[in-house]
């Protein structure tokens, strides 16, 4: 169940693998901010340029606009000082300063909502996340289906051999796959 707190901020975290309805979720309460007339801004790293630019955009093709950014330096010269809801999108490729940023913002009272990926490729905790995880009011993990047999799934199986942790992608690159195939792929 979902409580707001009344009169001081929180953080959300949206996660799971990909192709599991992060971003779409996050667009989801975004738009419901918006549509209560709050004040909301919306990042994005600039490395994510898979579907629009300057847009956040669902694997579904569900999009907000929001500021592309290349660190957290620049999200924080970005920030409207009078902003009620902040949204991040694919927190994972920000450094580990993204949780004070986060924590800032909710003890000056806004609304914080972020989706990433929990873990990455090889199945390892994924950047900011388990912190931001471990600090939020609220975690919403979503799971895929598992494209080899149909499975709860909750990992992003890497298809490229390419060995950097970072390499965007959809499903040209990544599949979601259950804990079982997951291990099937592993050994």
């Amino acid at each position: 169940m979902f409580i707001p707190p009344k009169d001081i901020g929180w953080v959300e975290v949206i996660c799971g693998p990909m192709f599991s309805g992060k971003t779409e979720e996050l667009i989801r309460r975004i738009r419901r901010a918006s549509f209560a007339k709050q004040r909301v801004q919306v990042f994005k790293p600039k490395i994510d340029d898979r579907y629009d630019a300057n847009a956040i955009v669902s694997h579904n093709q569900e999009r907000v606009e929001g500021i592309p950014v290349s660190d957290l330096k620049e999200m924080r010269q970005k920030l409207d000082p009078h902003v009620e809801v902040v949204g991040i999108d694919e927190i994972q490729f920000f450094d580990q300063g993204v949780v004070d940023f986060c924590d800032e913002l909710a003890n000056k009272g806004c609304r914080v909502i972020v989706a990433g990926l929990d873990l990455d490729y090889l199945g390892e905790p994924f950047g900011p996340l388990p912190r931001l995880i471990c600090q939020a009011e609220y975690v919403s993990k979503l799971l895929a289906i598992c494209v080899r047999c149909g499975n709860p799934a909750h990992h992003s199986y890497r298809l490229s051999t390419d060995p950097q942790q970072v390499l965007v992608g959809s499903t040209d690159q990544y599949e979601a796959i259950c804990r079982r195939c997951f291990k099937v792929g592993q050994d």
